[in-house]
């Protein structure tokens, strides 16, 4: 089922694996662009977004392969499970992010989908550059190093 937040937002899907492969730079909120049978499948809380990525394309961002499951008692209205989905973004935010993805070897990358107070389905996208190797490395030392001081300073303290 879908986790619950104290902000009043409930998040359906969230892409943890994202922060470990890329170095997040700025995140930004946006709306979606969905069906009603994809917003009532959100709501069963199992969408998948680990394989998706948005792209700039005419003006406009669209998120590709993200994966909202059928909604089972929607018969034949039903959606299409990775269509590409319409993110809603202003005019001249969406022209940065295509000159930041285009330019600056960035990616558009969604963080998490979730509903937020109103019940509004919202998508978190990051704007971020791929990590190599080392810095995978150079990041996991210092949560193990983060871990570790908090260990011993519960056990000294």
């Amino acid at each position: 089922m879908a986790k619950k937040k104290d902000t009043g937002e409930r998040i359906v899907a969230d892409n943890r694996k994202a922060r470990h492969i890329y170095a997040i730079e700025s995140s930004f909120e946006a709306g979606l662009v969905l069906t009603g049978s994809e917003v009532k499948s959100l709501r069963t809380g199992k969408a998948n977004i680990g394989e998706s990525y948005a792209q700039a394309k005419d003006g406009e961002i669209l998120l590709v392969n993200s994966y909202i499951p059928e909604y089972t008692m929607a018969n034949r209205f039903n959606h299409e499970p990775r269509r590409v989905r319409k993110v809603l973004v202003h005019k001249s935010e969406a022209r940065k992010l295509a000159v930041a993805v285009q330019r600056e070897g960035m990616t558009l990358i969604p963080l998490k989908v979730y509903f937020n107070q109103k019940g509004v389905a919202k998508i978190e996208l990051g704007l971020a550059r791929g990590k190599k190797l080392h810095d995978k490395r150079e990041t996991e030392k210092a949560r193990d190093w983060a871990r570790n001081k908090a260990r011993l300073m519960r056990v000294k303290g």
